[in-house]
């Protein structure tokens, strides 16, 4: 039998505001401890330099993880024209350059090549593995790599900026998969120009915006605190974009335990994913199917 986990059992979502500087990984590693968590994990990584909004589950509610990583995100980002760096970003080493500046009009001509369903190649310094083996690893060794392309679903690409003839600021609401530094260079690319991220900030997340959410000073002063706690939204915000039906008492009880349970349903149908409540707290998420749901997730709480 396994080690319980050390810490309290806490439920629930805490949004930060992710600064620039430490990983993703290293921010649920400071939640974690600031409440004394025993379990957290999140929802979509953000690169050590991009900021903005990082929703950090906390226990039963990183059950409901996938939900919050396959919900739409927005960004808003800059991108430098005329240079094209190895990352893709403005940390790596400049690997080619162009005196071409495209017009206002070009670019946003350009921008809608990048919306809806589209192919997009992740950056060689990136998280995708290959044959075991993480991509930016691969690449600070020296190694020649190719990475295939990915499906991405990009639902709004703007232009919201255009500081000088080599800065233009951009808004992109997109799908699970995608990345920013990615669109930047192929932009680029299709402008004749050259391009790279320089600033990168995820504004919202499915259900989660950035007003609202704590910055890593917050975190680190209000650790161990009530009023920590207080800033801990209930496991039920992930679960915003499915339906919601209500567990009767018995059913609840078949549900907790696994067993398909009796549900009171008015706006769903058969075999649509929804979620049950009993007495206003999530009991399980799966299938509804002739007034009973089948669970596939069940929570403790």
């Amino acid at each position: 039998m396994g080690r319980k986990r050390k810490g309290r059992d806490i439920s629930g979502w805490l949004v930060v505001d992710k600064p620039a500087g430490p990983t993703s990984t290293a921010v649920v590693n400071k939640v974690r401890w600031a409440l004394g968590a025993n379990k957290a994990g999140h929802a979509g990584t953000l690169d050590p330099e991009a900021t903005g909004v990082l929703a950090v589950a906390l226990g039963e509610a990183t059950k409901t993880v996938p939900y919050i990583t396959d919900a739409l995100k927005a960004y808003v980002f800059d991108v430098k024209l005329g240079e094209a760096t190895n990352t893709d970003d403005a940390e790596g080493e400049v690997i080619a350059c162009s005196d071409t500046r495209p017009s206002d009009a070009e670019i946003k001509e350009a921008l809608l090549k990048f919306v809806g369903d589209i192919e997009q190649v992740p950056p060689k310094f990136s998280a995708v593995k290959i044959d075991g083996e993480r991509a930016y690893k691969l690449s600070r060794a020296g190694e020649d790599i190719t990475l295939a392309a990915r499906p991405l679903y990009v639902d709004e690409l703007t232009m919201i900026e255009r500081a000088d003839a080599e800065h233009v600021t951009l808004e992109m609401v997109c799908g699970k998969g995608g990345y920013v530094r990615a669109i930047a260079r192929d932009l680029g690319e299709a402008l004749g120009c050259k391009g790279h991220v320089l600033r990168l900030r995820r504004v919202w997340s499915g259900p989660f915006e950035a007003e609202g959410a704590l910055s890593y000073e917050q975190i680190e002063v209000l650790a161990k605190t009530p009023e920590l706690d207080a800033h801990v939204l209930p496991l039920e915000v992930g679960l915003a974009d499915l339906p919601e039906v209500k567990a009767s008492e018995p059913g609840a009880a078949k549900l907790r335990n696994g067993n398909p349970g009796m549900v009171f349903a008015s706006d769903v149908e058969y075999g649509d994913e929804c979620w049950a409540s009993y007495q206003g707290k999530a009991v399980a998420v799966g299938v509804y199917k002739a007034g009973e749901l089948h669970p596939s997730r069940v929570f403790n709480q």
